[in-house]
């Protein structure tokens, strides 16, 4: 099981010192892989009445294709988008993007990918939230497309692309798709469609559920379930036992990967988060390993 981190960007703010220095200390104590979630806007509570959302207008978000570009020049590790929102991207672009950040990094990235749940968002970013699902499946299959093949047509419900490739093409061909989502239908999509899938959830009845799901939708579209990854995340609340125990059931449920999570935890600091994640790697053993 690979063990990598989630970057606390809501709390380190948009300081990058402090994301220069967490990308670097997280690689010395052994964790594999950074993980950053994406949200391009924030809604502005005083003017939607009633928002109960978890993030608004004055949470600090970098965007995430940008941000990897920064760390692939000062560490080793995987990069990895979880998600990013793919229905609000155009697709193209984020294709290109993401062929960028592939290359940068050595063919060290993973393309987490999501429907949002953010009307406002889309509304913003001129994307139609009611359509989501749907546009999503189409965009994995162009974007593979795109990564693979040097000229492209292709002809579906939401794209049009006549005789067009991106160039330089990524290093792995396609880049990983993994899928993160929390209903039925996004562990049927993951099945279908993905490389790997992001459950939201702690090991137990519900992820067992959400898992036979996922293998089902896999073993129905020829797929052999066994080649999913799958990723969970473990939240530091400051007792190392209990951690490496919730990493351990983790990986006793199948889990591929894992990543720490020190948000929301009461860490004021870049340098506190890291102390908690040091706290962590000893736990979990990560500076034994090879």
């Amino acid at each position: 099981m690979r063990i990598g981190v989630v970057l606390p960007q809501t709390e380190l703010g948009g300081d990058a010192g402090a994301v220069r220095a967490y990308g670097q200390r997280v690689q010395e104590l052994g964790y594999r892989h950074v993980m950053a979630f994406d949200h391009v806007v924030g809604a502005d509570p005083a003017v939607h009445e009633g928002w109960d959302g978890p993030y608004d207008v004055r949470t600090t978000f970098h965007e995430p294709m940008v941000l990897f570009g920064y760390l692939a020049a000062l560490t080793s590790l995987e990069l990895v988008t979880s998600i990013v929102i793919l229905p609000q991207r155009q697709t193209v672009l984020a294709a290109k993007q993401a062929a960028e950040v592939d290359l940068l990094t050595g063919g060290r990235f993973r393309l987490g990918v999501g429907i949002g749940w953010n009307p406002v968002e889309y509304e913003a970013l001129g994307e139609d939230f009611g359509n989501r699902g749907r546009r999503v499946e189409e965009q994995i299959e162009l974007m593979r497309r795109l990564w693979t093949e040097q000229s492209v047509t292709f002809e579906g419900e939401f794209h049009r692309v006549t005789g067009a490739g991106i160039a330089p093409l990524p290093v792995r061909r396609p880049i990983p798709v993994w899928i993160g989502g929390q209903s039925p239908a996004a562990y049927r999509r993951a099945g279908r469609l993905a490389d790997g899938w992001f459950p939201q959830m702690s090991p137990g009845q519900e992820l067992d559920e959400a898992k036979a799901m996922v293998e089902q939708a896999a073993a129905r579209a020829g797929r052999d379930p066994a080649t999913l990854g799958m990723e969970g995340r473990v939240s530091w609340r400051g007792d190392p036992d209990e951690l490496a125990e919730t990493a351990r059931r983790w990986e006793e449920s199948g889990a591929t990967h894992l990543a720490v999570n020190t948000m929301r935890a009461g860490l004021r600091s870049v340098d506190e988060h890291l102390a908690a994640l040091e706290t962590a790697a000893d736990a979990l053993g990560l500076r034994r390993q090879p």
